[in-house]
């Protein structure tokens, strides 16, 4: 009885161990092409905290640099942002960090107040997967599943990814168990030129009003950093695509007023910042390259400096220990994309 007992524990074990590292194996590892999917998790690798987070889709973490921010005023950030990042979903990214530091300042990008409901599963997992465990994620799954999700797939990701054996590559096994280094504090790097021009003028809508589901996870921003002590800043992204109506701009700045929270929208703040688009985007006017990046993070780190009074943490030796190595990083990756871009005419690499 006892052998058939250690018997069936070992069995057990070896199909647990082998359905462990299949999934490990199967599934996407983001570390070529489209990367954003590892943004998630590296935040849980960091080792200081930081006065501002920052939250939101690709209009923040393509166009602010907190590398740019620390090099500038000493400012600690971090862009907790995914592709497509629902409200929601930066709301939960919010919650979960809370658990782990307590910033000053929360930056939330309101280009995302135009979803109301869920848009696609690549982008939920893109944004999800890579979150730890805990009520704050199974929540953030629930209101992020589309028709067709299981939620049994996001705690057994191998149901999802079972079919991904033809896509295999050596990256795929050699980062089963460790991660390639995408961001910088959570910035995604591009130093490619490609001039905005002929950006289409929007659409006239039906319905200018922002939905219920996306106020109701607004207020509960603002509710959860009130409860903490945080400043929200709202912000939209100097960003000349997708298009951002008047109409939705006034909404912002009266939501901003009643609540008692900054707005600050940047596309009426262009000349300030010094964005010239024929050379400080890589797509069109889509997003900043480094160059309209780091520009703008000048611009907000001042402003944040301002208003807020955040310390700068340059002066103090362990965390000035931490970002020397961060800096490092920076500029190594610059050099190197810069290489690439003189060699192809393009980043293909990053």
């Amino acid at each position: 009885m006892k052998k058939k007992v250690i018997r069936s524990t070992l069995v057990v074990a070896f199909i647990g161990v082998t359905l462990f590292l299949l999934q490990r194996l199967l599934m996407p590892k983001y570390v070529k092409g489209v990367v954003e999917g590892a943004l998630t998790a590296e935040y849980y690798q960091e080792t200081t905290d930081h006065d501002v987070l920052m939250v939101g889709d690709c209009e923040v973490y393509e166009n602010l640099s907190p590398i740019k921010m620390w090099e500038d005023y000493g400012i600690t950030s971090y862009i907790r942002g995914s592709a497509q990042q629902l409200i929601w979903q930066s709301y939960a990214m919010l919650e979960d960090a809370l658990r782990y530091e307590k910033p000053k300042v929360v930056v939330f990008n309101v280009l995302a107040m135009k979803y109301d409901q869920p848009q696609k599963e690549t982008y939920n997992r893109m944004t999800l997967d890579g979150m730890r465990w805990s009520k704050t994620k199974i929540d953030a799954i629930n209101a992020s599943m589309c028709e067709g999700e299981s939620f049994l797939s996001y705690v057994f990701p191998l149901l999802r990814y079972h079919s991904r054996w033809s896509d295999l590559d050596s990256d795929d096994v050699r980062y089963m168990f460790d991660s390639k280094k995408i961001s910088h504090n959570g910035y995604y790097m591009r130093v490619d030129e490609k001039a905005a021009e002929d950006i289409p003028k929007g659409k006239a809508l039906n319905n200018y009003t922002f939905g219920e589901n996306a106020y109701k996870y607004l207020d509960k921003m603002v509710k959860l950093c009130k409860e903490n002590d945080i400043k929200l800043v709202l912000i939209k992204a100097p960003s000349l695509y997708p298009y951002w109506y008047d109409e939705w701009d006034r909404q912002m700045e009266d939501y901003a007023k009643k609540n008692q929270v900054e707005y600050i929208n940047f596309l009426k703040c262009k000349e300030q910042v010094g964005l010239d688009f024929k050379k400080d985007t890589y797509d069109g006017g889509l997003h900043l390259n480094l160059s309209g990046a780091e520009k703008l993070s000048t611009y907000f780190g001042n402003w944040l400096k301002q208003n807020y009074g955040l310390e700068d943490h340059r002066k103090d030796a362990d965390i000035a220990k931490v970002y020397e190595e961060k800096v490092k990083f920076y500029n190594d990756m610059k050099q190197a994309q810069y290489k690439e871009v003189e060699a192809f005419g393009k980043v293909v690499n990053y």
